[in-house]
């Protein structure tokens, strides 16, 4: 039986997710039910990178208690990492490296756990069979907090975060308004999202909670004097204001709030500033006391209040990645089908990788109020499904959560090395 079932390569990719290892236990007990198919899932250590370098992870040393203990576990339990494959013109030998991975560890699968570069490298991945003769299936896992990718409803990462957004602006926003006949009357809160406000969206959701706020997406333009007016009326109205500012928020030029002048291992531009930038503007022309806060790592780690559903879909889309090899298919992303908001119904389907790779998915204008500060109410209809329901972690008698670390025995290597 063990003969002829070929093992296969988990990895995690980019900026990791409150709940991006619940795909990883999907995928790895998913694959244990299967040892006719599939004789073991090897992880990468730090993402693609475990592949180049052979740093490949034995999951079969992982206890089923702990495997199933990643679905509750924040962060990456593999390492990730940030490092796009060139096309296969333009670095063949990387490529060439991974086929001679794949080959002496008798991998058949590939599954690639991220955002829209990781698709990228997996349609890249998925050609290999074609290019260089070796057989493998490879199959995207979706997940990022950016709910950028398109095809799929949403993507696991994004409901869990905007859940942390949705409920830290509320709370913050609460201490404001305690505050604000004294002392602070403006409270910035600066949450990720480059390119698309999804993010942001979520922290307009307070506004059904009576909290004046403004949210500034990047697919809007900068307008400092109609911003100005609009803080100015709420405050006057309100006797404070709360401004949700995506990092990707520009000027009408294209050059970001928060641009650092630095660049990633992608070439994007580093982000991170934007809430001061704002404060300020607002602070040297109307001269309200302001607080701000950068979410950064704490948005997208936040598993203690991760949503229910979220979780559930990435659990799911990691079991349909599996089950989507095992039926043959290659070089796609399982998705999620919303049936039903009210009440919320979804399902699994799928989507072509060529479809995918390099394709961003922004927030539709009809989701932005027509001055552009704020959410419709289809834009509310949309996120309120996304972040329903709780799945607390379990905690120890300390009061900590109790989050698994992996065992991460290695694989033992069988080529020589190879430098990145």
């Amino acid at each position: 039986m063990f003969m002829t079932a070929k093992n296969a390569f988990y990895a995690q990719s980019g900026g990791v997710t409150a709940v991006i290892n619940a795909s990883a236990s999907g995928v790895i007990e998913t694959a244990r039910q299967h040892p006719d198919k599939i004789a073991n899932v090897y992880a990468g250590r730090n993402g693609i990178i475990g592949a180049l370098t052979e740093e490949l992870i034995d999951t079969s040393a992982e206890s089923a208690e702990d495997i199933a203990a990643l679905k509750h576990t924040p962060s990456g339990g593999f390492g990730s990492c940030r490092f796009k494959l060139k096309s296969l013109e333009e670095n063949q030998r990387e490529y060439e490296r991974l086929i001679e991975i794949f080959k002496a560890h008798n991998i058949g699968y590939f599954f690639y756990n991220g955002g829209g570069d990781s698709a990228d490298t997996c349609y890249k991945v998925s050609q290999l069979s074609e290019k260089m003769g070796f057989p493998v299936q490879a199959i995207h896992v979706p997940k990022t907090v950016d709910n950028d990718l398109p095809i799929t409803d949403n993507c696991p990462g994004f409901g869990s975060v905007a859940k942390y957004i949705a409920v830290s602006t509320l709370e913050a926003s609460f201490d404001v308004r305690s505050m604000a006949a004294t002392s602070t009357k403006i409270f910035v809160i600066e949450v990720m999202g480059r390119h698309a406000g999804w993010i942001a969206a979520a922290g307009g959701l307070v506004e059904d909670n009576g909290i004046p706020v403004v949210v500034l997406f990047p697919e809007v333009e900068f307008n400092q004097e109609k911003f100005l007016a609009n803080v100015d009326a709420k405050v006057k109205e309100h006797g404070f204001c709360t401004i949700v500012v995506s990092e990707g928020c520009h000027w009408p030029d294209g050059r970001f709030l928060a641009e650092q002048g630095t660049r990633d291992a992608f070439g994007h531009a580093q982000l991170g500033g934007a809430a001061p930038v704002v404060a300020n503007i607002i602070k040297d022309a109307l001269g309200h006391k302001f607080h701000w806060a950068v979410a950064d790592y704490l948005q997208r780690a936040a598993r203690h209040l991760a949503s229910e559903s979220d979780v559930q879909q990435a659990y799911a889309l990691g079991q349909a990645a599996v089950e989507k090899v095992l039926e043959g298919k290659n070089s796609i992303m399982p998705t999620v089908v919303r049936e039903s908001s009210n009440p919320y119904k979804w399902s699994i389907g799928e989507a072509p990788l060529s479809e995918v790779a390099n394709v961003e998915k922004m927030m539709p204008m009809e989701f932005i109020t027509e001055d552009g500060f704020g959410i419709t109410q289809a834009c509310k209809e949309y996120l309120y499904p996304l972040i329903r329901g709780e799945a607390y972690p379990p905690y120890n008698e300390n009061g900590m959560p109790d989050y698994v670390t992996l065992k991460g025995v290695a694989v033992p290597k069988k080529l020589a090395a190879f430098e990145l």
